[in-house]
């Protein structure tokens, strides 16, 4: 039933979301976290890895080359990730927003886990944002 919902709604993502991404291998975080649902607000538990500017998160834990996620969230599109106990009333939560206005809500398994999971997606905000500004940076000393 959920697959068909998935279907239905275009909630999988597209593998050009993901292409290039080993995920499979040597991810910089990984773990298990409780996300609420996009649309049907409940709380499932996800296998999340962050790798190369990506959040993804699959159903379970044994994902290699062949496994497609869940669902991904480009690091670039995140603005900020903080604590959120307050906002879903639950311990060791925190929230993801985005430039789309959404916002994503997460459950650590402890306030270690949550600190480090900030701390590691808050890493790679900044790494991305680093990377697209000195792309942009123009040498207007050897501009022809």
């Amino acid at each position: 039933m959920e697959g068909l919902w998935r279907a239905a709604t275009g909630q999988d993502p597209s593998p050009e979301d993901y292409n290039g991404v080993e995920f499979w291998s040597n991810p910089e975080r990984a773990g298990w976290l409780t996300k609420q649902g996009d649309y049907i607000k409940t709380w499932r538990r996800r296998w999340f890895i962050l790798k190369q500017g990506k959040l993804l998160w699959f159903k379970d834990r044994h994902v290699s080359r062949g496994s497609i996620p869940r669902g991904v969230i480009p690091v670039g599109t995140c603005l900020t990730v903080k604590g959120a106990e307050d906002v879903v009333h639950k311990p060791c939560a925190f929230e993801l927003s985005t430039t789309g206005q959404d916002t994503m809500y997460f459950i650590a398994d402890s306030e270690k886990e949550k600190e480090e999971w900030i701390n590691s997606i808050g890493r790679s905000i900044v790494q991305h944002s680093r990377s697209l500004a000195d792309s942009e940076v123009v040498d207007y000393d050897n501009r022809s």
